[in-house]
């Protein structure tokens, strides 16, 4: 629950400088090499750790790369991605669907995230604890003074 419109919480999902704010988890910061927020667009999005040495990255020793494809958006209603990460390791193959969609409620927003095919590589625990992180984040930008 976001306590903030489903049409501010539907701008801060597909705006870039929004996007660079919020969705890094905690330790983590953001650059897009690329942006492209349509259905059929892309983007490709650099995480890197402020400390490496207890989350070695996927692509390099200190930073994640995506390269994420809209499949589908709804606008104010929901964003389907298909996400892979950029890695030798077999570990980190394959793509993951992840789907944003938010429900307007009497205090806010309901912002759901399912995430399919998660790769092996990828702990429950560790992604169920990164998006808590994004989400907090959001709700912070988000619930902030305009």
């Amino acid at each position: 629950m976001i306590a903030a419109s489903s049409e501010r919480v539907w701008d801060a999902l597909v705006d870039r400088e929004a996007l660079v704010r919020w969705l890094p988890p905690g330790g983590m910061t953001a650059r897009f090499e690329r942006f492209d927020p349509r259905p059929g667009g892309s983007y490709r999005l650099v995480l890197t750790y402020a400390d490496p040495s207890g989350a070695p990255g996927k692509a390099t020793a200190d930073s994640d790369v995506v390269d994420v494809r809209f499949v589908d958006i709804v606008p104010g209603v929901r964003v389907v991605q298909a996400v892979d990460f950029v890695s030798d390791d077999p570990a980190f193959a394959g793509t993951m669907t992840m789907t944003w969609a938010l429900t307007p409620v009497d205090a806010g927003t309901r912002v759901d995230i399912v995430a399919e095919d998660v790769p092996d590589g990828i702990s429950a625990e560790d992604h169920a604890t990164g998006l808590a992180s994004s989400l907090a984040n959001l709700a912070a930008y988000v619930e902030r003074p305009a």
